[in-house]
């Protein structure tokens, strides 16, 4: 305690960290509230708004700004006294309402077309702390709007200049696609050379603009916030499993808006993640079919479930468990076919994970390791595409000091890192320099779905645990690790499991070709590969659509909450389990969701620590080949990864927009 420094806010004496600026003095210590519009607390300080000034006591005779100054600036009083700011004297009082003034001068009266509006920070703080009049009788100045693309609409009339779009997109999304040009009232925020925007993390400057220059495009117009039902949750686009807010109006989602979660995904969320939700409605499968003469035709649910009970009787069986499966669904897809004496599998790519050792498919390194690690090493994965979120926390502790290498796809990361090799004998020949700090090394889908998948994992495991740090595995699907976890694997992997199948019950499984021969029942929620090859379709909902347990690459279960309902007649992927255990005459023993958990977590009970995540050990594994065959790239293309994704029109055109940008331009002859 004695590194503390004492202060007085508002008469309230406190002790401080002197390396806090006075803006977060007040606000976590003193619980007192500065406004603010271009400080962030995850961006650098610009201190070019001046809405958080405060009166210095003993200073010159002018506010200062909070934001920019540290406690550690602050002098004592004449006598010794702990220096003392004020957050509500007459002096800040004025300037609050000056700097207001002069915010609005330009500022249109949008407020009742302005998307913005019911959460806005302009409006919020012209309130709490603005003056009811303007002494500028000029026209308002009008500035020509940006094209950044079909995700972010412009009004840019309305900007501030708080330049937090210009930092996040630099900073943090490590693209330079914005900024500032101009001085005075000539200044704007632009894009570089008039061009869209390119990042896969571009949407969250719409949640860190203030005010409505920065709105959502596919939302716009379409509801206010007081209209719609606020719903917490977690996303399954990516196996991060960033915490989410899923917004809806009536039965239909509006919007998807990220939480704040330190541990996982800060306060960001990727494109994908964000803009899905028009493929929530579309292609939808919203009634029971069955395939009769090569056709697929329409069914009741009785009917449907009683000849996929015939087709599975006194049959060989493999399930299949997809990529955005809940925990619970999985639990009884495995109970309902190993009762009928199948096999469950869920490494549909044939990644070499080992069942039963959770330090080698959940890793032995947690998400925030990333940050404080002097030396990441990624090894057949290519996390800007696969998990941007994750590549921008990488990329937070490269800007840091921490050294990147990679071995695999020499891809652009957004950050510098140094090309150790492609294949997995350049791992074997690796020898890293012993380091004060720790190593954490991240290793994607391409390294453990290659032929040498297991030596791969093997060396990481030695690498390991030379170097103090541990690992991560970056998986690509939500709903691997929890599947993992509920031993839903067969010896021998894939292949194994099909072998001499006569039937597949397939649970989501869209992102493999199924074999010609067997007999399949798909279980999901939209019309994708999975539904065109079915002889029997049972309609499912989707993640926002059901609870259930999620649990993400680190090992961290989550809890995914219902926002809204799913069509017609589909059902809860575990009511749907459970509904065909009792057409088979092998009724699964619970008939609701709680007592399907309990059953859960008595074969794996680190499920039931909710947003905990267990300090996961490594056991012994196999030796395995190390081959000079190059790692393959990242799997398929960022905006089409399943089958919601390929239902969304706006992500058929990102996907395009991003092609048509890799592809040479033509010189003109």
């Amino acid at each position: 305690m004695s590194d503390l420094r004492k202060i007085i806010v508002d008469g309230q004496e406190i002790e401080v960290d002197p390396a806090m600026t006075l803006l977060q003095a007040c606000e976590q210590v003193a619980d007192i509230e500065i406004p603010r519009f271009c400080y962030h607390e995850r961006l650098s300080i610009a201190g070019n708004c001046r809405m958080c000034l405060v009166e210095v006591v003993g200073g010159p005779p002018k506010p200062a700004a909070s934001c920019a100054m540290q406690v550690k600036d602050l002098r004592p009083g004449r006598n010794g006294e702990p220096p003392e700011i004020k957050t509500k004297s007459p002096m800040v009082k004025k300037a609050r309402e000056g700097v207001m003034e002069f915010l609005l001068i330009n500022h249109p009266l949008d407020c009742p077309i302005c998307d913005q509006g019911g959460e806005c920070d302009l409006q919020d703080q012209a309130m709490a702390y603005g003056v009811d009049f303007s002494r500028f009788r000029e026209p308002k100045r009008a500035s020509t709007n940006m094209d950044l693309g079909p995700l972010v609409s412009t009004t840019m009339t309305r900007c501030i200049s708080c330049t937090r779009c210009v930092r996040f997109i630099t900073e943090v999304a490590g693209m330079p696609e914005l900024g500032q040009t101009g001085r005075g009232e000539d200044s704007e925020i632009t894009s570089y050379l008039g061009q869209t925007l390119d990042s896969e993390m571009q949407g969250n400057i719409i949640d860190l603009c203030p005010v409505g220059a920065l709105t959502s495009k596919p939302y716009a117009f379409t509801a206010r916030p007081w209209e719609l039902t606020k719903t917490e949750t977690i996303d399954v686009i990516d196996a991060l499993g960033s915490n989410i807010r899923v917004d809806t109006k009536g039965r239909e989602v509006k919007r998807i808006m990220p939480r704040n979660h330190d541990g996982v995904n800060e306060e960001w969320l990727a494109d994908r993640s964000r803009f899905i939700w028009d493929g929530l409605k579309r292609q939808r499968l919203d009634r029971p079919y069955i395939r009769e003469n090569g056709k697929l035709r329409p069914a009741g649910w009785s009917e449907a479930l009683g000849a996929a009970a015939s087709a599975l009787k006194g049959k060989t069986v493999a399930g299949l468990v997809g990529d955005l499966a809940p925990a619970e669904a999985i639990f009884a897809l495995k109970e309902l076919i190993e009762g009928q004496g199948g096999r469950v599998e869920c490494r549909l790519g044939g990644e070499a994970l080992p069942a039963g050792n959770r330090g080698a498919y959940a890793g032995t390194a947690c998400i925030e390791d990333i940050e404080t690690a002097e030396r990441i090493l990624i090894v057949g994965a290519n996390p800007r595409s696969e998990a941007p979120v994750l590549n921008s926390r990488i990329r937070k502790a490269w800007s840091r000091g921490a050294d990147v290498a990679v071995i695999g796809e020499a891809a652009d990361l957004t950050y510098e890192y140094a090309h150790l090799g492609t294949s997995p004998a350049d791992l074997g020949v690796l020898d890293l320099p012993e380091i004060d700090g720790a190593t954490v090394i991240i290793v994607g889908q391409a390294a453990l779905s290659h032929a040498d998948g297991a030596g791969v994992l093997v060396r990481v495991a030695e690498i390991s645990a030379a170097h103090p740090g541990g690992h991560l595995i970056l998986h690509t699907a939500a709903s691997r690790v929890g599947a993992m976890d509920l031993g839903a694997v067969t010896e021998g992997g894939l292949e194994a499991a099909l072998e001499g199948a006569e039937v597949i019950y397939a649970l989501g499984v869209d992102e493999i070709d199924l074999p010609d021969g067997a007999f399949v029942v798909y279980q999901g929620s939209h019309g994708d590969r999975g539904a065109h090859r079915a002889d029997i379709i049972l309609p499912a909902a989707c993640y926002t659509e059901e609870q259930g347990l999620f649990v993400n690459l680190e090992g961290r279960p989550q809890l995914a909450l219902r926002a809204n309902f799913a069509p017609g007649e589909a059902k809860e992927n575990w009511a749907i389990l459970r509904a065909l255990s009792a057409e088979l005459g092998a009724t699964l023993p619970y008939d609701s969701l709680s007592a399907l958990r309990q059953r859960l977590w008595e074969g794996a009970p680190q499920l039931k620590q909710i947003d905990v995540v267990a300090e996961n050990t490594l056991e012994t594994l196999e030796k395995g080949d190390l081959s000079d065959t190059a790692f393959e790239g990242s799997t398929g293309d960022h905006y089409l990864v399943n089958p919601i994704c390929r239902a969304s029109p706006l992500m058929a055109e990102l996907s395009r927009n991003a092609k048509e940008r890799k592809a040479a331009p033509i010189a003109a002859e």
